[in-house]
């Protein structure tokens, strides 16, 4: 098994800018799905005292680990990044599979996969590279403009201890003020490149944290965190807080009589081990004055995901965590349970259930941000973004809205009670009492929608009872998108069937024999960048065919050292030097190695016993290194899958350090394309 490998800086901007000028995408987001804006529409949004263009944003999760994924995010519409949750704990073995998004939503992975100073490097890389991508003007000039105010939210857990130990804590302060990580960084930053090396990227990447505890976490700790968060660290602070709130027999209620999820089974310990509705109650004020005391913003996220009994055999564990619809509903009513007891007065961010069809509701009941995740792992991917802020726009329109303010008010017509509640002194605004009497319309709503019910999610993806190989497939890329980080790729092969000879030693020398025949059937392939696969198993859960793409398809590597570590039963790995390319490979657990020198006309095969030289132009084999008969269907299979991957026909990680580069202006900054 695999692990993540963060891609350099400097691959990725290569990438991005090459693949956007070539065929209009950027990690494989086509450019019809980048969000450019709202015309005559303002959608920002004022989140712990700064602005962000739009409440969109990804919760923390397999969107927002990776800098690609964060740039794809950014590129579909988000604004408001919740990074991935990291800890003191960074040497987790996640199990594998993690994610089974067939239906609703289940997944085992609750941490980050990377080290911190790894995951530290990666939020700097793609705040960088977003500066980049403003600066360059490569996606028009005038691009984002307004639209591109960006907050970088971190979300940090577990406990105290761990939260206050040394290393997270000087991580904190890093992304506070990422100085040193910037500098280094822009050593990277060379050739065509060069000229971005001096932007004045911003140093402080965030000051905002998402806190989140392990089930069970007890009241005294939550507000100790909190409090050490505020005062020592000194950033606002928003709690995440877990669906159990709203108590057992409600969730359970909802689950099975309501939405008809008979099969899901909630976990008791963790509605008795949580914290209880009343605790929050108490708690909750108490934070949000500290907070104001130390001149600080305090809010509270609904919800975490659902504890829930393990009922399938995807997942090894005993439990795993819901997302997806049914959770939808049950937060929805979380956040009315507390709204009722609470008002207004207390920010809340949402992440449950959100798509495009009910991103517009959540954000008519004055939550900001409103995260999504669970929905971008179906197909589409980070493509179905693109409908959250356009659903918005007509939403706003309909009613006459022109900024985010006015479309809480009229979005279900309480503009002259809610700007009559806040001059009467009961609504610390309109906006605010707009949000409180626009929550129990929408909840009740959502709760008798039938979209989030038993009869329209118990559906899995079919499969079609056959069997994934190395190449060819029945082409329908939905593994493409639907990783989170940009792991499957595509590449261009030849449709040909190729005869090819084998050879042996004679008394006259190398003479060819009879050999085979190699048979390409389909075009289109498709690969695996492995560095960049956790092996979540999503790409599995969406293939009409048997197998996982991730598994069945050649796994490429980012350098000798991950191959040599994980590539030793399916994997490769291309080494570019000029006109030289070589290619190490393990086949069925059999490891080759194969240069190709297109300027000297010559390949060397290596089988691990021997290694044989070939004349390229003519195929004539010159050296079988001491052996008597050589097959060379070996050779005639790498060959072929060198050439292809390597080719520039398509762009993806595993041939961009290997594609040259020359210089063209776009906009008023260098900019490289394909040489």
């Amino acid at each position: 098994m695999s692990e993540l490998t963060p891609i350099p800086l400097p691959l990725l901007l290569r990438r991005a800018f090459l693949e956007y000028q070539q065929g209009g995408k950027i990690f494989d987001l086509p450019a019809n799905k980048f969000f450019r804006g709202l015309k005559d529409l303002d959608t920002s949004v004022i989140c712990n005292g700064h602005r962000a263009s739009t409440p969109l944003g990804p919760a923390a999760g397999p969107h927002d680990q990776l800098a690609q994924n964060i740039v794809l995010c950014w590129l579909g519409g988000a604004r408001i990044i919740e990074l991935k949750t990291v800890q003191v704990q960074d040497d987790l073995k996640i199990p594998r599979p993690c994610i089974d998004a067939a239906n609703v939503g289940y997944n085992v992975e609750w941490s980050q996969e990377l080290k911190l100073d790894q995951s530290l490097r990666e939020y700097v890389s793609a705040a960088m590279f977003l500066e980049v991508l403003k600066d360059s003007h490569l996606l028009g000039e005038g691009f984002p403009g307004t639209w591109g105010d960006t907050i970088f939210d971190m979300s940090v857990g577990y406990n105290l201890e761990g939260i206050r130990s040394p290393r997270v804590s000087a991580w904190i302060q890093l992304m506070k003020n990422a100085a040193p990580i910037i500098d280094d960084l822009r050593t990277g930053f060379d050739g065509p490149f060069d000229a971005y090396r001096d932007l004045p990227f911003p140093s402080r990447i965030s000051d905002t944290i998402t806190l989140s505890t392990f089930h069970g976490c007890p009241a005294d700790e939550i507000e100790a965190i909190v409090y050490h968060l505020l005062t020592e660290m000194d950033v606002h602070v928003c709690v995440k807080l877990n669906p159990t709130l709203l108590g057992r027999e409600p969730v359970e209620h909802l689950l099975h009589d309501v939405l008809g999820y008979q099969e899901i089974q909630c976990s008791p310990e963790a509605f008795d081990h949580d914290l209880q509705f009343d605790e929050a109650l108490d708690l909750v004020p108490r934070l949000q004055a500290i907070a104001k005391a130390h001149g600080k913003h305090f809010s509270v996220k609904f919800s975490n995901t659902l504890v829930v009994k393990n009922h399938k055999s995807y997942f090894q564990e005993d439990v795993m965590y819901l997302s997806g619809p049914p959770l939808h509903v049950i937060t929805m009513n979380l956040v009315k349970k507390f709204r009722e007891s609470l008002g207004a007065a207390v920010p809340i961010s949402f992440s449950a259930g959100i798509d495009a069809s009910n991103f517009s509701s959540a954000v008519a009941m004055n939550l900001a941000p409103v995260t999504t995740c669970t929905d971008l792992l179906r197909p589409g991917g980070y493509a179905r973004l693109s409908r959250y802020m356009a659903n918005l726009a007509d939403q706003m329109r309909e009613v006459g809205a022109s900024n985010i303010e006015e479309f809480i008010l009229q979005y279900r017509g309480q503009a002259a009670e809610a700007r009559a509640q806040a001059a009467a002194g009961t609504a610390a605004s309109a906006v605010a009492a707009a949000g409180l009497l626009n929550t129990p319309l929408l909840v009740a709503e959502a709760t008798r929608n039938p979209r989030y019910g038993w009869e329209r999610n118990k559906g899995v993806p079919r499969k079609i009872g056959s069997n994934l190989w190395y190449y060819d497939c029945i082409n329908c890329d939905k593994c493409v998108p639907v990783c989170p980080n940009d792991a499957i790729f595509t590449y261009e092969a030849p449709v040909d069937v190729v005869q090819y000879d084998n050879f042996e030693q004679s008394p006259d020398g190398i003479r060819r024999i009879p050999g085979g025949l190699l048979k390409l059937i389909k075009e289109h392939q498709i690969a695996n960048y492995a560095d960049a696969c956790n092996e979540c198993g999503n790409c599995d859960v969406l293939c009409p065919e048997e197998g996982g793409p991730f598994i069945a398809k050649p796994r490429f590597f980012g350098s000798l050292e991950t191959w040599q570590r994980y590539g030793r039963w399916n994997g490769f790995y291309i080494e570019y030097a000029g006109d030289r390319k070589t290619l190490h490979g393990t086949v069925a657990g059999k490891t080759f190695m194969l240069i190709v020198d297109r300027a000297a006309d010559r390949s060397w095969f290596d089988d691990g016993e021997r290694q044989i030289e070939i004349c390229l132009s003519t195929g004539q084999v010159l050296d079988m290194g001491g052996a008597a008969r050589v097959d060379m269907a070996h050779y005639q299979h790498l060959k072929l899958l060198l050439e292809s991957v390597s080719s520039p026909k398509s762009i993806h990680f595993a041939n961009i350090a290997g594609l040259s580069i020359q210089e063209k202006i776009v906009g008023n900054r260098t900019s490289p394309v394909e040489g």
